[in-house]
């Protein structure tokens, strides 16, 4: 009997757990997760935020007996160390494992800048059920919130703390709104569609300080000197991979741990999905960590089934990213930032909040960005990750980057027909 243990129970471990049983029906499977709630979706927590679910629509599984039923051993524990020659893994409460196969997808867990005060009561972070219990708590209705991080996941909250009718102010130290997902002109309509809808956003701003204050439970000092009343902080400033466990396993890492095309670390045995998992990237073939859930939810099937000794290659992870802030849809594909000696077409209608770039490398389309247009988002993620020759269909797009429908609707008649 194989024993399987995943270290991690959000989407890629709950997956893995699952994909693990339905393809090894005898096998052992374990899942640890070092929260005491049950497995759930970080992703929920805004929509648990705004009143749209309780606390058990986060949850990944809704049934109390799921796990027991589908013979998955679900433990809160918090793994400490990794023994990878004997495998053997160590836990928090004192017990050891061992283990054949070991899948780690512990995640990420959110960075805390190195600003004075960042610690005092009424700073948070938006990671987990309990911080947004903390949240809920402070941000009633008129409260004054600052959010510190424009990122994706910054976007994500900011969406969740307007929503709840706070009075909030977003700072941001990059130029513009979501840096690494949007260029400067869509970042700059997002910011200009939030400040339409009362939310303060201060772009190319870092924070000095955080303090008590007297007329507030908070004062953040920013850099130009400006002090901001608040009566809760919230921090998403970034995010690290949780692997600090894995000290002395010998698993090569950069940015996350390295993994192959069967998602296998340098070390026999362990695997690696999610946000800790640097693997192949489908637009560049290199390797990068794609800290998404759908990645996390494909990782963790593909990891899963070549644990259990059936061979699946994993094609490489597609970097898109799709964003609602209060109600403006954004997206980004690919290679959305264009490569070198790429040709580039953008359309801007700024009064409208609209906005689409795409990115050529030859003919295909490698890359697009837009703001606005939520009618193209299939088309382009099929253009990109099909990697359709468009033929004379480029030079269509350069004039009229709109006719995105078109082109995609000709090429495939045209790849039918041949």
């Amino acid at each position: 009997m194989n024993r399987y243990v995943i270290v991690g129970a959000g989407p890629a471990g709950v997956i893995a757990a699952e994909t693990l049983r339905d393809t090894d029906p005898a096998g052992d499977v374990t899942l640890i997760g070092d929260e005491p709630e049950r497995p759930y979706s970080r992703m929920a927590i805004p929509y648990l935020l705004i009143g749209k679910i309780g606390e058990e629509g986060t949850h990944l599984r809704k049934a109390q007996t799921h796990y027991d039923s589908r013979g998955i051993r679900v433990l809160r524990d918090r793994v400490e160390r990794v023994d990878a020659g004997a495998r053997r893994l160590f836990l928090a409460s004192g017990g050891a494992m061992d283990y054949d196969r070991l899948l780690v997808c512990t995640g990420s867990r959110p960075l805390r800048p190195p600003v004075p005060g960042i610690d005092l009561p009424g700073v948070h972070t938006c990671w987990t059920l309990d911080d947004a219990r903390h949240i809920a708590a402070r941000a009633a209705p008129g409260a004054r919130v600052v959010l510190v991080g424009a990122g994706f996941v910054g976007c994500i909250v900011l969406e969740a703390l307007a929503l709840r009718g706070v009075h909030l102010t977003v700072l941001e130290m990059g130029d513009r709104m979501v840096p690494r997902m949007m260029n400067p002109t869509a970042g700059g309509l997002i910011k200009r569609w939030c400040e339409g809808r009362g939310v303060r956003v201060l772009t190319s701003t870092r924070v000095a300080a955080i303090r008590a204050g007297a007329a507030a439970p908070l004062q953040v000092v920013l850099d130009g000197g400006e002090v901001l009343d608040a009566d809760l902080v919230v921090s998403a400033a970034g995010v690290a991979p949780n692997v600090e466990f894995l000290q002395g396993c010998g698993i090569d890492r950069e940015r996350g741990l390295l993994i192959d095309h069967h998602l296998q670390t340098s070390v026999p045995g362990i695997y690696a999905a999610g946000d800790v998992a640097q693997g192949r990237d489908f637009s560049t073939g290199g390797l990068e960590v794609h800290a998404i859930q759908p990645t996390a939810s494909e990782h963790g099937r593909i990891a899963a089934l070549n644990m259990a000794g059936v061979p699946t290659e994993y094609r490489g992870s597609f970097n898109m990213n799709v964003l609602d802030t209060l109600g403006l849809i954004s997206s980004s594909f690919g290679l959305w930032m264009g490569v070198p000696g790429g040709e580039s077409v953008e359309m801007v209608d700024a009064e409208r909040f609209r906005y689409l770039q795409l990115q050529f490398d030859g003919e295909r389309m490698v890359g697009a960005t837009a703001v606005g247009l939520t009618q193209h988002v299939g088309v382009l993620r099929g253009l990109i990750q099909g990697g359709v020759r468009l033929g004379p269909w480029k030079a269509q797009l350069l004039r009229d980057p709109l006719r995105l429908m078109e082109a995609w609707l000709a090429r495939n008649f045209t790849a039918q027909a041949a």
